[in-house]
This record gives C-alpha cells, sequence and structure tokens, in this order.
C-alpha cells in the first residue's frame, strides 16, 4: 500500500513543504518540495537571528504550503496522513511549523507523524536510491554532528556526537572571520579552492570518547589566523587549511564507528550515508567517499537538494512511521532538544546537564 504524506520543515531558517509518496516497496517519489528561504533576512548579522526566522516562518508557510499541494496535484483527499518537525532547533520556527501541521491534522481528520529533524535527514538518502536498514550515518549540518547506526524505524545508536560546536558551525563562524558574509560554507569552500590545505597545520582535539567530535578549538583558532591574514592568498589558505582539518576530522572519527558498527552487524549494514547540510562539501565528500573504498563500505548521500533542510526528508520520514503505525496526538510539543538515541543521551551526555537537562 502506498503512503502520500504532506511535510513540514521549520527548524531553521528555511520555511519548506512537500509532499512525498511511500510506495509499497519502500521506493519514495517526491511529488513536491517547495524551500523558501529567509538568506536576505540574516544576510546582514552574518547568521540566523531566531526571533527573525519564527517570524519569516509565520508569514511564509501558508504560501509555501499552498505552492507544494498545487505542484503535487493530489489533492486534500490523496493525503494519508500529516508530518512536521517537532525538534531538535529554533523552538520558535518549530512550533510554526508543527501548529501548522497539527491545523492541515486536525481539519481534515488526518494523523500527524511529529517527526525528529534528525530523523528526516537519517531517511533523506532514501529519497535518492536504496538505502535499506540497518546503515551508518554521519549526520553532519550547521546545528548537528553525529555518528549514528540506523537500525530501522525510530531506532538509532548513537556511536558519537559533537562535543561543542558542530562542523557546519565552524565553517560558518571561520567563513565570517573572513568576511565571506552569510551563507558562509559554501563561500568557504569556494575560497578554499585557490588555497593550500597544508599551509596551517591544526592539531586534531584529544577526546576521551573515540568517535566524539570537536570543532570549538578549530573555530577559535581560525578566527586568530583571519584577522592576521593580509593578502587574498593567505585567505585562500586559511580557507583551505580549515576545509581539510574538518574533512580529516570526519573521516578520522567516522573510521572508528565503522569498526563499531561492523562489529555490531557483522555482514549487514555495510552502508555509509552522509546527510545534512556538510554533505555539500566536495571535500568532504572526497575524503569520506576514499574512507568507504578503503574499509569496504558502501557510499551514499541525498541528492544535493536534499542535503540541505527540506520538507521531502520530513514527509518521507513521516510515511516510513507512518506504515508502522507510529503516529502522534495532537498535542505532540514543540522540543528544542530531541535525541535520537535518548538511552545514550541519558548514559552519555555530551554535556553537563543543566536546566532543562543533558544537551542533545
Amino acid at each position: 500500500m502506498s503512503l502520500t504524506v504532506l511535510g513540514f520543515e521549520t527548524s531553521c531558517d528555511e520555511t519548506a513543504a512537500a509532499v512525498v509518496r511511500r510506495h509499497a516497496d519502500g521506493r519514495a517519489e517526491v511529488l513536491a518540495s517547495v524551500v523558501g528561504t529567509q538568506v536576505d533576512e540574516h544576510a546582514p548579522f552574518g547568521g540566523v537571528v531566531p526571533e527573525i526566522a519564527a517570524r519569516a516562518h509565520v508569514e511564509a508557510i501558508d504560501a509555501v504550503a499552498a505552492r507544494a499541494m498545487a505542484e503535487a496535484g493530489v489533492g486534500w483527499a490523496g493525503l494519508d496522513g500529516v508530518a512536521a518537525t517537532a525538534g531538535p532547533g529554533l523552538v520558535g520556527g518549530v512550533m510554526v511549523g508543527l501548529s501548522f501541521g497539527k491545523a492541515v491534522a486536525l481539519a481534515r481528520g488526518l494523523p500527524l507523524l511529529a517527526v525528529n529533524h534528525l530523523e528526516g535527514h537519517a531517511v533523506s538518502a532514501r529519497l535518492g536510491a536504496e538505502a535499506p536498514y540497518p546503515f551508518l550515518l554521519l549526520l553532519v549540518s550547521g546545528g548537528h554532528c553525529q555518528l549514528l547506526g540506523v537500525e530501522g524505524v525510530g531506532a538509532f545508536t548513537r556511536y558519537g556526537s559533537t562535543l561543542d560546536d558542530a562542523a557546519g558551525e565552524a565553517f560558518d563562524k571561520t567563513a565570517k572571520a573572513l568576511g565571506l558574509g552569510y551563507p558562509g560554507g559554501p563561500a568557504l569552500e569556494r575560497l578554499a579552492a585557490g588555497g593550500d590545505p597544508g599551509r596551517h597545520a591544526f592539531p586534531p582535539p584529544r577526546l576521551e570518547r573515540p568517535c566524539d567530535f570537536s570543532f570549538s578549538g578549530l573555530k577559535t583558532a581560525a578566527a586568530r589566523l583571519a584577522a592576521a591574514a593580509a593578502s587574498e592568498a593567505e585567505r585562500a589558505d586559511l580557507a583551505a587549511s580549515v576545509q581539510a582539518a574538518i574533512a580529516r576530522q570526519l573521516a578520522e572519527r567516522s573510521a572508528r564507528a565503522m569498526g563499531l558498527h561492523a562489529d555490531r552487524h557483522r555482514d549487514a549494514g555495510r552502508l555509509f550515508v552522509v546527510a545534512g547540510g556538510v554533505a555539500a562539501n566536495g571535500t568532504v565528500r572526497r575524503a569520506l567517499q576514499a574512507l568507504c573504498a578503503e574499509r569496504g563500505f558502501t557510499f551514499a548521500a541525498p541528492p544535493l537538494a536534499y542535503c540541505t533542510d527540506n520538507a521531502a526528508m520530513i514527509a518521507l520520514a513521516g510515511a516510513e512511521r507512518l506504515a508502522v503505525r507510529l503516529t502522534d496526538d495532537l498535542d505532540a510539543p514543540a522540543r528544542p532538544r530531541w535525541p535520537l538515541d535518548a538511552r545514550a543521551a541519558a548514559e552519555r551526555p555530551t554535556h553537563a546537564p543543566g536546566r532543562k537537562g543533558a544537551k542533545a
């Protein structure tokens, strides 16, 4: 039985809606995917301003949803469910998409799927090709950096996570220090193309757990070097060196997780998926592709259109949950933090517990 789901994504600065059909054989078909960006609104500040993002979502979501439904051509009666990101993310934005999704579900009598944004990224590779469970996932974006064993729908094992900043944060803040504007990651990659990646040696962080990440030291060192970079050549060398250091750390930690994942699954699960906005970076992709060839893993990544935040991945995650009847009530909360592996987050928190608990 095929399932057609309308999805919403508003966890950061993209207002997105999509309609995805999951066929009985598990194949995904994107009927419509609309992404409204807020780049112009946030560019003067060099990064995302949560209050501006939330207000922009409120203004845009009705038109974005209408356009997605029009492009899909299925009509409201052709939907089997409504999925919306319920966290983690900027909670003001999350509330907009989740509330809109609840309203549609209530008005049309459809089941609601409150989707973890990270689970959307986890299944995003399935939008372009087969990615059978189980597989090893490197989720790497502006706000998240994790290594996860994806065992099935809603089933995850965390091997490692960032202890401070995500890789995308290091890209963006280095770009800002170099005066490259926002969004910083693509701009830094363009500048790095003309630089020497061996010009600056950034030592890897010394961490207690072998699959964890840390990018705050790299980010601080890069900012100091950026302040002293006098010529365009020096700026390009710094960009290339930072990019190489990020790719190297991602590959090193992924290699360790591959060993743990292979021990856990033996002959199955030798698929390595990289997802999230940083998955679009060419240097990172090449490093991970070389690692997969060396370790006997198959490399997979979403189509570039689905690497960054989008609603197609949320709709697909919702459809997969709907197929196994993992639906949610209309009182499902918006969550600023929401770990995929709740047990690992409780037993091995990456941050000391605070007023709202350990950071996801």
